[in-house]
Formats: C-alpha cells, sequence, structure tokens
C-alpha cells in the first residue's frame, strides 16, 4: 500500500510538471491551422534578432565562464590549501548572490559605475557588456563555487601541490597542469549551469539595456502569439540538455579512465 501512494504521489509530480509542457509544446505546433507544422520555430530561428541576441547571449556566457574559473578555482584552492579557516567566511559571500535580489544588485552596479563615477563602465558599450559580463559571473558564483569546491574536495591538494613543487612547479603551473586537470569535471558542471543562466537571464540585460537572448524571450511573450511558446521549448530543452551533459561528462571521463 505504501509503494503505491508512493507511485501516485510520483505520478501526480509528473503530471503537474510536464503536462504543462506538453501543453506548450502542442500549441508551438499550432501555428498552421488546421494542422500540426514546425512553422513557429522556423519563424523564430529565421529571424534576425533571435539570431543576433542568442549570439551575444552565448558570447557573454562563454566570456563569464572563463572567467569565473580563472577567479573561482585559484580562490577554493588557495583556502583550501593555505585558509582553512576563512572557509566559512568565502561561502558566505558566495552565497550572498542568492538572498541579495538581481534587481539590486543591478542598481548598484548602475549607480556605482555610471558616466558621473570614477569608473564610467556604463559610459560605452564595452564598458557595459564588461559589466555585464561581471554581473554574469556574481550570479552564478554560488554555482561555480560549489561545484569547484566539491571537485577540490575529492583530491589530496596538498599532495599533489607538494609533489609537483618538489619537481621545480611553479603556483600557475600547479593550477594550471595539476590542479585543473584533476577537476574537469566539476569545473565543467559548473560550467553548465553558468551557461543556462546566462541564457535566460533578464533583469541585468534590460537594465543595462543590452541586446541580450533573455530581454527578447520578454519582448517576443508580448508582440507573438506561437513563437513565446516555442521560444519557451527551446530555452527548456536547451537547459535541460546542460543538465544532462552534467550527468554524462563525468561518466564518459570515468569511462576514459577505466580504459587507461
Amino acid at each position: 500500500m505504501k509503494r503505491f501512494w508512493s507511485w501516485a504521489a510520483f505520478g501526480l509530480g509528473v503530471c503537474y510538471f510536464f503536462l504543462p509542457l506538453v501543453g506548450m509544446l502542442e500549441f508551438s505546433l499550432k501555428m498552421r491551422r488546421g494542422s500540426y507544422s514546425l512553422d513557429a520555430y522556423a519563424s523564430v530561428l529565421g529571424d534576425p534578432q533571435f539570431q543576433a541576441t542568442f549570439a551575444y547571449s552565448t558570447v557573454m556566457a562563454l566570456l563569464t565562464i572563463v572567467f569565473g574559473v580563472l577567479i573561482v578555482v585559484p580562490t577554493v584552492y588557495w583556502v583550501r590549501l593555505k585558509l582553512p579557516r576563512l572557509r566559512p567566511v568565502v561561502e558566505f559571500i558566495t552565497l550572498l548572490p542568492l538572498v541579495i535580489p538581481p534587481i539590486v544588485i543591478v542598481f548598484g552596479y548602475i549607480r556605482l559605475f555610471n558616466t558621473s563615477s570614477w569608473l564610467p563602465l556604463t559610459g560605452s558599450s564595452s564598458g557595459t557588456n564588461l559589466l555585464l559580463m561581471l554581473g554574469y559571473s556574481v550570479l552564478s558564483l554560488p554555482y561555480m563555487y560549489r561545484a569547484v569546491d566539491t571537485g577540490l574536495a575529492s583530491i589530496d591538494l596538498r599532495t599533489l601541490t607538494e609533489a609537483a613543487q618538489s619537481l621545480g612547479a611553479g603556483w600557475v603551473t600547479v593550477l594550471a597542469r595539476v590542479i585543473l586537470p584533476n577537476v574537469l569535471v566539476a569545473v565543467l558542471s559548473g560550467a553548465f549551469l553558468t551557461f543556462a543562466i546566462v541564457i535566460g537571464e533578464y533583469v541585468f540585460a534590460a537594465l543595462l539595456d543590452r541586446p541580450a537572448f533573455g530581454p527578447y524571450l520578454v519582448w517576443a511573450g508580448g508582440n507573438k502569439a506561437y513563437e513565446p511558446a516555442a521560444l519557451a521549448v527551446m530555452t527548456f530543452a536547451l537547459t535541460w540538455g546542460c543538465m544532462a551533459l552534467i550527468q554524462l561528462v563525468p561518466r564518459l571521463f570515468k569511462h576514459q579512465r577505466a580504459q587507461r
């Protein structure tokens, strides 16, 4: 009887989450009256504004991932190796983006880096792009930090570091050629989460007036009928694709290591 109610609760949860998705998918296929078609998807993919905004957000996501790795990996490594007492403080700081609303952060950025400030980043497109990338890095910090910290916890940092230094390696070499390869799976997990966050982010891009994919999604939702449903399905598939890669990449690495 307990098993029956467990499966019943599971079935209700599946229906609650997936039936709206099925309805949205069906609606996105009804752009052509009287039959199902991919016209809405073709319209979206052929829209120059979609292509420009998605390409922009993809580039920003890749830059955010690179910047996050360059900041987070050395920080977590140094805290775990040399400053273990500061771990609670660093963990608390990395959790702040989950507590502080994004709109508060971006208004603080605009106030601090406007054209009349000491560092007028919003005075040019390149400066605003840099500010947006830094904002995305802040939003993804909790996820990137947790992924890298979990990866570093699974290896013997001190032994690897001492072995590399005994062979004449400097700190940069230790990080790039010893530590990073051993936590590459964890870094990729954080990278996929960061990519999913950046692609769908709206507040930062809208208030900084950047041609990103998030504002385009909102604009399409207010001005078109079937295309927003197609965009939602595509975005959902992209997000779940990133989550699937997070699950598959560690298995692929383990399989390759087992073969070696």
